[in-house]
């Protein structure tokens, strides 16, 4: 009776230790993977293709946590997630299940400018270095982490073109929609969902003024189409700090901006990452 109590006890611990967001998850979503350990090191895990190392979480003492990205392009399948760590010299091996199931994202057709479709040599040159510049940015992990508080939206406004909806541009399929589009009159206040470094200030091809903050940890938010510009790069921002006013610069219908959330460098549905992000804060 004993050892039956014993096993279940250890069972529950067990179970206490590793926790995940979702059991299903839509592509492009973001999960949720807590372990919770004394004395533990160089926690990871692997999904797919990706390797992620775990960060100590701030919030919560002997946590450890990861943030796991789905890709748009993720194929429907299920998927073994593989955690390891090391414990009193012995490196350990856990595994936790995990569906991708489809987001059934939308299609839109928009019209804009040929030159916007089809850039010229020159502006293709330059769209190759902004987003290579870019991509170099998302990819970098700050060790430190600048936020303590809830991630806000950038303004609270009707969203007027959700996240991954396929973008038809003059009848050709060009891309998926990378963010989420919040109705905004030119000059309307932009406000930063969280504190952070800012990375990016730049008038690029597509994003127009663009404002990215680092805000530690793989985690960078978005806000593109910008009319002007508050803060430069290395500038640090504080949550609710006005960053810019909202415009239709870059490859745009109309004024509005475009909000989005880098995660270890892709992209995914902002509005689920803030959902995510504020649990880790508030899961102690």
């Amino acid at each position: 009776m004993i050892r039956k109590i014993l096993i279940l006890l250890i069972m529950s611990i067990s179970l206490e230790a590793f926790s995940i967001s979702h059991k299903e998850i839509k592509n492009a979503n973001t999960v949720l993977i807590e372990i919770n350990q004394k004395n533990i090191k160089d926690v990871k895990l692997t999904f797919d293709k990706q390797n992620i190392d775990f960060f100590e979480n701030p919030f919560k003492k002997d946590s450890f946590y990861a943030l796991l990205p789905i890709s748009y392009y993720q194929n429907l399948d299920n998927y073994r997630i593989i955690l390891s760590y090391i414990k009193d010299n012995k490196k350990i091996f856990k595994g936790l299940n995990l569906k991708v199931i489809d987001g059934n994202y939308k299609s839109e057709t928009l019209n804009v400018q040929p030159s916007k479709v089809k850039p010229n040599k020159e502006n293709q040159e330059r769209v190759k270095k902004e987003n290579e510049e870019a991509t170099k940015i998302y990819n970098t992990f700050t060790p430190e982490i600048f936020w303590n508080e809830d991630f806000i939206y950038p303004l609270n406004s009707k969203i007027t073109s959700e996240f991954g909806t396929k973008r038809v541009y003059n009848n050709e399929l060009k891309s998926y929609h990378g963010g989420t589009d919040f109705q905004a009159k030119d000059n309307t206040p932009i406000i930063a969902s969280n504190s952070g470094i800012v990375r990016i200030a730049q008038d690029r091809f597509y994003a127009g003024k663009s404002i990215v903050i680092d805000h530690g940890h793989g985690v960078y938010s978005c806000y593109f189409h910008l009319n002007s510009m508050h803060f430069k790069v290395g500038d640090f921002v504080k949550k609710g700090e006005i960053i810019g006013l909202s415009g239709s610069t870059g490859r745009i219908t109309g004024p509005h901006l475009h909000f989005g959330i880098r995660i270890q460098g892709l992209q995914v549905d902002p509005l689920q990452a803030i959902e995510i992000l504020n649990i880790l804060k508030n899961n102690t």
